[in-house]
């Protein structure tokens, strides 16, 4: 969806008269604003989608050229494709529906219902969920990470307790030794750098949310700064 609210639609029938008509009639619907796409095939479908445009919805026809809108949405899949698919058919054929619901399918609509308002409700409903499988998604996967990484806290604290009480220990032997001179100057910065890793430390063990924030690519990293 863009940031104006456009649901953005990509339409895979090969009647330009029908696709003519499913643009008409999603335009006056007056409870969403939708753009769409056209494609008279799934081959062509397929290549917009590897170019890497974007789509909120695909909308499927059944029997397309070359390969039927079942093969495909079974090529979508094996590509990681996302996106909800909804199909249209001109009529209700039961075994068509069962391989629909077979392939995770958002719904099944038939041609006659393009003039009635079952079209953008249904467009809408399916996106409504899409978001919030998103977001649920997002959710445990958040949790999963904060569980892992209160999981793993506690061992390396007590892993790098020894070595930075040793740290310590010698700061203060050296501020003594050289209270004064130009050495204390350096050891505050040691041992300013040291309070800021226990501090890390103690924030980490204290985490309650996910705190990981994009990095590059599909890497994360730990953000304490607001902490």
């Amino acid at each position: 969806m863009t940031e104006s609210g456009t649901i953005r639609i990509l339409l895979v029938e090969d009647n330009r008269d029908f696709a003519n008509l499913v643009e008409v009639f999603l335009r006056k619907y007056d409870k969403g604003h939708f753009e769409v796409f056209w494609r008279d095939s799934g081959i062509a479908a397929l290549e917009d989608l590897a170019s890497g445009a974007q789509f909120d919805i695909i909308l499927m026809d059944y029997f397309l050229p070359g390969q039927n809108g079942l093969e495909t949405t079974r090529t979508l899949q094996s590509r990681g494709v996302t996106i909800p698919v909804v199909f249209l058919t001109v009529n209700k054929d039961f075994d068509l529906a069962v391989q629909v619901l077979k392939l995770g399918v958002e719904d099944y609509l038939v041609k006659d219902e393009i003039s009635t308002p079952v079209l953008p409700r249904t467009i809408l409903n399916v996106i409504e969920r899409k978001k919030l499988r998103d977001q649920l998604t997002s959710l445990e996967i958040s949790q999963q990470r904060l569980e892992t990484i209160q999981g793993m806290v506690p061992n390396i604290a007590q892993e790098i307790r020894k070595p930075l009480d040793e740290i310590r220990v010698t700061i203060e032997g050296l501020s003594r030794a050289h209270a004064g001179d130009h050495m204390t100057t350096y050891l505050t910065i040691i041992r300013d750098n040291l309070a800021r890793i226990e501090k890390k430390i103690s924030q980490l063990k204290e985490m309650k949310t996910d705190k990981t924030v994009p990095y590059i690519k599909d890497i994360r990293m730990l953000d304490l700064s607001g902490s």
